[in-house]
């Protein structure tokens, strides 16, 4: 189960995987399961979808977006403006916002849709996945003493996890204004 929501979480963005694996890391305490079986299969399944997802996107999503369904869906002057975002922040774009709860389930298809070369994307979302469900996991296992308090950890770690990655963007646009004005000089 904790698999197939984490795997789940890319495709379908509101299911709460974060929650249910939280509780599978609580019942690592209860010998129910071991704390690196969740971690393990939670990032694995996460992190194969999220490749499937960009490498499906990159095969199948640009001409999906070049038709007449796509252009209503994505104008072609915010295609081409998203296509420039991927392209100044590429790795680090990838890496932070896959700490965005909500953010995090669009970067692989729209990584892919624009272009973004597979070591871009795979390894940014490979270790973004790992030590975000990573945390999740080692804190609910170790910090949650009763079930009741695993919505507020998950909560504290969404927050968390926006804050971050809102944090590496906002690095980004700084470095990107202060390259620009640099260039202009």
């Amino acid at each position: 189960m904790i698999g197939i929501l984490a795997a789940s979480e890319n495709v379908f963005p509101p299911l709460p995987a974060d929650t249910v694996i939280a509780i599978g890391a609580f019942l690592s305490n209860e010998g129910v399961v071991s704390l690196g079986s969740v971690i393990g299969v939670t990032w694995g399944a996460n992190a194969l979808s999220a490749i499937v997802v960009y490498l499906v996107a990159r095969r199948w999503g640009r001409p999906l977006f070049k038709g007449p369904l796509g252009r209503r869906l994505i104008k072609p002057k915010a295609m081409a403006r998203l296509e420039r975002a991927y392209e100044r922040h590429g790795v680090w774009g990838v890496f932070g916002s896959r700490f965005i709860p909500g953010v995090r389930a669009v970067v692989p298809p729209f990584a892919g849709i624009v272009g973004l070369k597979p070591r871009q994307t795979v390894i940014p979302l490979l270790i973004a996945s790992l030590l975000w469900y990573g945390t999740l996991a080692i804190l609910a296992a170790t910090l949650i003493p009763e079930v009741e308090e695993i919505a507020r950890v998950v909560r504290t770690m969404n927050i968390a996890g926006l804050a971050a990655g809102l944090g590496v963007l906002l690095f980004i646009v700084v470095a990107a204004v202060f390259g620009i004005k640099k260039r202009r000089r």
